[in-house]
């Protein structure tokens, strides 16, 4: 008789404890991710594929340029070209190997830039495309591993980070040799200076602090490793005393950019990422100085707070590509080629534009943006098919498609109102 009461009060029980989203337990659980105050613009998951808005004149009247190549929050707006697209140079130098990717950044100088080949010697060219100097620190042993090369400027002297664990310093207007340095892993991320230090990150996730004159480690900061290599690069920016960077793993981390401590940090994956780093690509931090801007592949775009790392905004959009920020808004083309108008304060979308509309269905599959750069009111956006569309930004409309190789290109530069872009053996440059 007792197991029979029990058995009828179980069932009374379970019949009142609800798994509706209606009951208690799930407004309990809403109401927790609401308190977490993060506000999410589109709450489902699922990929935008459509125009919206795609008539809306943007008002770019007041628009800034600037011709900046270096930057620290790696904020570079509008810059100054016309875009007429004519090409007037042609730099070159022996095919990389082993790539599928051209993610690499030339240092450009008033008088000419600077680059490196499959060997890793570094070549200085002049505006006309002569070389002034070529130079190469590897030995026979080092040189069959086809080292790839960072570069950054300070004052005179180029400072290298390789993919085979080397970092060391050259006179830019000699080539001459100041110092070499080994360290425990290769390198893997764009560079940035400040005062007497420099700052890269290696493949197991350490962010690096070095001395510019002597290349002594001033500091390392280790976050949390992957189980496989990333197949794309990290981002660094320095805002105000911090050194702000990603990592494999999506990890958002601030340092103390005199100690190397951690001031705050903010994951943005979850665990299993750790057994997915190969595929998954993040794209380079880009900050105003109040907020940092980046995306993913996994649809996520974040705005967060500099001082703090709380997150600002998140929508959705696939992207690894860099945004520009101009003015108040944020632009970016997501990975299946829709250019992507968002308000910066809010992370509301204002407008996208299908890049890709002149692409048949199945051929635009197989066609992947590579990046872009803003130049006045105009977009280059460059992507693997070797074509570059050229965007009028007001309108969000396609004024031209540029063939430029027949495979792999890098991103757009622009510097002193010229274009430049690396295909596989030359640095090409367009007025």
């Amino acid at each position: 008789m007792n197991r029979l009461i029990i058995l009828l009060l179980s069932l009374f029980l379970l019949n009142n404890c609800s798994f509706s989203e209606n009951s208690k337990i799930w407004k309990e659980k809403e109401e927790s991710l609401e308190s977490k105050n993060i506000k999410k613009v589109f709450q489902d998951k699922k990929k935008i594929t459509r125009e919206f808005n795609q008539e809306l004149k943007l008002d770019l009247a007041q628009i800034k340029t600037n011709n900046k190549i270096i930057d620290n929050k790696n904020n570079y707006g509008s810059q100054n070209y016309e875009g007429l697209i004519n090409k007037i140079g042609n730099y070159k130098f022996s095919k990389l190997e082993n790539i599928d990717q051209l993610n690499f950044k030339p240092i450009f100088l008033n008088n000419g830039l600077i680059f490196f080949d499959k060997k890793g010697s570094i070549i200085r060219y002049d505006n006309s495309q002569k070389v002034l100097w070529k130079k190469n620190y590897y030995s026979k042993n080092e040189k069959k591993l086809k080292p790839k090369l960072n570069f950054l400027i300070s004052g005179e002297n180029l400072l290298v980070a390789d993919n085979i664990a080397k970092y060391y310093s050259v006179n830019i207007n000699s080539g001459e040799f100041n110092w070499s340095k080994n360290s425990n892993y290769p390198f893997n991320s764009e560079m940035k200076k400040n005062n007497d230090e420099f700052f890269v990150i290696d493949y197991k996730n350490i962010l690096r602090c070095y001395n510019i004159y002597d290349g002594s480690e001033c500091w390392n900061l280790q976050t949390e490793n992957s189980f496989t290599i990333s197949n794309s690069k990290f981002s660094l920016i320095i805002v105000d005393d911090m050194v702000i960077f990603s990592n494999s793993i999506g990890d958002i981390t601030a340092a103390d950019i005199e100690t190397g401590l951690i001031v705050w940090q903010l994951p943005t994956q979850s665990s299993n990422i750790i057994n997915e780093t190969y595929s998954f690509k993040i794209s380079k931090l880009v900050s105003d100085g109040k907020s940092i801007f980046f995306s993913n592949n996994k649809n996520e775009f974040y705005s967060i707070d500099v001082k703090t790392g709380v997150t600002n905004w998140i929508n959705d959009i696939s992207s690894n590509l860099m945004p520009i920020i101009i003015g108040n808004l944020l632009f970016t083309v997501s990975n299946d080629g829709y250019l992507h108008v968002i308000e910066k304060n809010n992370g509301n979308i204002i407008r996208i534009n299908d890049l890709y509309l002149n692409y048949k269905v199945k051929k635009r599959k197989d066609i992947k943006p590579i990046g872009f750069s803003i130049g006045n009111n105009k977009l280059f956006l460059t992507n693997t098919d070797g074509k570059m569309i050229v965007v009028d930004l007001s309108l969000g409309k396609i004024t031209k498609i540029e063939k430029i190789s027949r495979n792999l290109t890098s991103k757009p530069f622009i510097y002193n109102q010229n274009l430049f872009l690396i295909k596989n053996g030359s640095i090409l440059q367009f007025n």
